[in-house]
């Protein structure tokens, strides 16, 4: 399986890094994975809505460029569908015994996805109904896809 998480804004924080390189290394026994990080947009720190949905365009124009065609896309939203470790290793799991190799998760801004990301994605998915620093939702989205990958394979997790 190939999977790509594509976020926005450089990831800056050493202990994100290191926590991020460590899951990328485990999962590599399972899964080809790609990090790509896109820029995000310089905005102010008050927008009115109209600049946010700007700011927020542009972001989904650069993500939806790293998205292929054939790729199945998971965005993460707050408003998705929240899941269990082994829903989400089932998941993955038929999307791979379906020929469905390439996975694409996103996580958006700090203002969130566009509607042109969200109607692009396959599907979308929740952490919880609370909101998370996007660079540590690329941490904690790595852990479960690692913890799926373990569950599908029968394999023990050290909880």
């Amino acid at each position: 399986m190939n999977i790509t998480i594509v976020t926005v804004g450089k990831l800056k924080e050493k202990y994100l890094k290191l926590g991020i390189e460590e899951y990328v290394k485990r999962l590599s026994a399972y899964a080809k994975v790609d990090l790509v990080e896109v820029a995000d947009e310089k905005a102010p720190e008050s927008l009115s809505e109209a600049d946010m949905e700007i700011v927020k365009k542009k972001e989904a124009d650069r993500i939806l460029s790293k998205t292929s065609p054939d790729a199945y896309v998971i965005a993460l939203a707050i408003e998705g569908k929240m899941k269990t470790s082994e829903e989400l290793a089932a998941g993955l799991e038929s999307l791979m015994t379906y020929g469905r190799s390439k996975v694409v998760f996103v996580i958006g801004g700090s203002l969130g996805l566009h509607d042109s990301v969200l109607k692009r994605a396959d599907e979308l998915l929740s952490f919880s109904k609370m909101t998370f620093p996007h660079q540590l939702m690329k941490l904690v989205l790595l852990e479960q896809v690692y913890r799926g990958f373990k569950i599908m394979r029968g394999e023990p997790y050290h909880k």
